[in-house]
């Protein structure tokens, strides 16, 4: 996903002082709450209400303050609104008047005036919302328009900052979803030099660190895929359930990767994954792999999906097997074919990854722990990993 300045939202900083009337809830305001409340903003999504309060409050106050500073302003961090993914029940917690305002490396000196200003000039509610509010990170009430340099914010989500280079390990340490909240989210103005760089930096992968964790994606199928008729014909059939979900699991990672999109947590991969090409067709087969009661379908679905997703990898002009799946050994379960990895491994000239021994992947395809995966200044400590294996090579 790549970052979308918001349409007739762009404005430079500036405006009236009419305008800044009215963010504060006067019936003149673009979002005004009907009287007796806020209820008239049930059904707008919190990115066009970010919109307007940038349009109407910041944009004129920074105008008024700090005429000429170049900044961006965008929704980007954390929070559903942010994919444009919220709805009502979103708005029990971290929803709101919340902003991100980014200047580059060059104006950081600008940023204590900016954060001055912004303490000082914004109201204390907009079209019937609180302007100054507490988050399950800070119980302080307070305004959430937060002012930082492109990089130091990048870097504050990711554990990295890409403007000063990405390692081939820094890329193995960052997971999709700390990439959304860095470009996912909508742009109301952006007169920066580093955003659009910042953006086009995470766009995607490079092509040797795509290959490795593609294969790495494939290998996950290559040693669990036989044992769902496995487990289930030893009189385990709640493991050999529990093995189709995850591997069906480990197939829906493969499609966002297959068609380079940055996986988002788990709360929304459903909701992203059915914009992928193609997911008329493979959801269903991944839903009857977690579902079907007979290992049988279970396993049909999931060689199916992973078919379909070896084509889409064939149209990409990436190794494929002529046959992906077959039996495993002389017993009745399928097996996909390990030349799906090592095809994708055989064309990798990075040194770091060609004397990687393990098949691990990103740090996303092998730690599931949220404490580690959802603090990006956790995350780097996870390279140590990849250098202890290099060693063992």
């Amino acid at each position: 996903m790549s970052q979308q300045t918001v349409s007739g939202t762009g404005d430079t900083a500036g405006g009236t002082d009419d305008a800044a009337g009215r963010a504060a809830g006067a019936p003149g305001s673009a979002l005004a709450a009907p009287a007796g409340g806020s209820g008239g903003m049930a059904s707008v999504p919190g990115g066009a209400v970010v919109a307007a309060y940038y349009r109407e409050v910041v944009g004129p106050l920074l105008g008024r303050e700090l005429p000429g500073l170049r900044h961006a302003a965008a929704r980007l961090g954390s929070g559903s609104d942010v994919l444009g993914l919220d709805d009502a029940r979103s708005r029990d917690h971290d929803w709101g008047l919340r902003l991100t305002l980014l200047v580059d490396e060059a104006d950081r000196a600008a940023l204590p005036a900016v954060r001055d200003v912004l303490a000082a000039g914004l109201p204390d509610s907009f079209a019937g919302l609180p302007a100054r509010l507490a988050t399950t990170w800070d119980p302080v009430p307070g305004h959430r328009v937060d002012a930082d340099t492109v990089g130091g914010f990048a870097a504050s989500r990711l554990g990295v900052n890409p403007l000063a280079g990405l390692s081939t390990l820094d890329w193995l340490t960052l997971t999709g979803q700390s990439v959304l909240e860095v470009t996912a989210g909508p742009v109301y103005a952006d007169t920066t030099t580093e955003l659009a760089r910042l953006q086009q930096i995470l766009a995607w992968y490079p092509p040797d660190v795509e290959r490795y964790v593609l294969a790495c994606g494939w290998q996950r199928l290559v040693q669990r895929l036989p044992f769902v008729g496995r487990a289930a014909d030893t009189g385990q059939p709640l493991q050999s359930v529990l093995l189709s979900a995850g591997l069906a699991s480990d197939l829906l990672s493969l499609a966002f990767l297959l068609h380079r999109r940055w996986e988002p947590y788990e709360k929304w991969r459903e909701a992203l994954a059915a914009a992928l090409p193609g997911a008329g067709r493979l959801l269903p087969l991944l839903q009857t792999a977690a579902t079907a009661p007979g290992w049988a379908d279970r396993e049909a679905a999931l060689a199916g999906a992973a078919e379909l997703l070896a084509e889409v990898q064939r149209q990409r002009g990436l190794p494929v097997p002529d046959v992906m799946v077959t039996s495993f050994f002389d017993r009745p379960y399928r097996i996909v074919s390990e030349d799906l990895a090592t095809g994708l491994l055989a064309q990798i000239t990075d040194p770091e990854l060609a004397s990687l021994p393990v098949r691990a992947g990103s740090v996303g395809q092998w730690a599931d722990c949220a404490d580690v995966l959802a603090h990006p200044e956790r995350r780097p400590a996870l390279a140590a990993a990849y250098r202890a294996w290099r060693g063992q090579g």
